[in-house]
């Protein structure tokens, strides 16, 4: 099933997402990665306030190559989500509700996406020309001495995903092998 959802996310538009659901996302999303997490976390255990506002927000894990005349941004493809896995489950504890990246999560993470109603997306990886049409506008808000890794505000339309994680915890990952390894040892 295709859906067209909007950030920030919706519960009745997460709710009716599934594992192995294709997305097109539109709207208002971050970008956040390891140095920008790590400065955020500082952020949060000193009680100081964080560059944007969790609340119902995507973040996308990606730091965009720059941008060539024309374009928002350059080659925009997806990091190893699992980078961010020691400060995603208390980020999403703060109201975060999507998370773009590529590769599995730990049990933490699936937990956590499972306790917030959230939903973990994956962009395609090697797709990162393809997927930077999507972004028309960049802005970086945040951390601009991080450079690529620098938070940024960024306005999306019909950017192409895939639901990883659901927010019942069902997991494409999992499912997807048990399918495939039915499916080619029954021959």
């Amino acid at each position: 099933m295709t859906y067209k959802i909007t950030a920030p996310l919706k519960e009745e538009d997460i709710r009716k997402l599934r594992a192995g659901d294709n997305v097109l996302l539109s709207g208002t999303i971050y970008t956040a990665r390891d140095a920008a997490h790590k400065r955020m976390a500082q952020a949060m255990e000193k009680g100081d306030s964080i560059p944007f506002d969790f609340t119902d927000n995507v973040i996308y894990y990606m730091g965009p190559s720059p941008a060539r005349e024309g374009r928002a941004v350059g080659s925009a493809g997806p990091t190893t989500a699992g980078r961010m896995d020691r400060w995603a489950p208390s980020i999403l504890d703060r109201g975060l509700k999507g998370m773009i990246g590529k590769g599995r999560r730990s049990d933490q993470v699936h937990e956590a996406v499972r306790r917030n109603g959230a939903v973990y997306f994956a962009a395609v990886g090697g797709a990162g020309a393809l997927l930077s049409q999507s972004i028309k506008e960049a802005e970086v808000i945040a951390y601009e001495d991080l450079g690529t890794e620098a938070i940024r505000k960024l306005r999306v339309e019909d950017m192409p995903l895939i639901v990883v994680i659901d927010s019942e915890g069902n997991d494409l990952y999992e499912t997807a092998g048990i399918k495939y390894k039915t499916v080619y040892t029954s021959k």
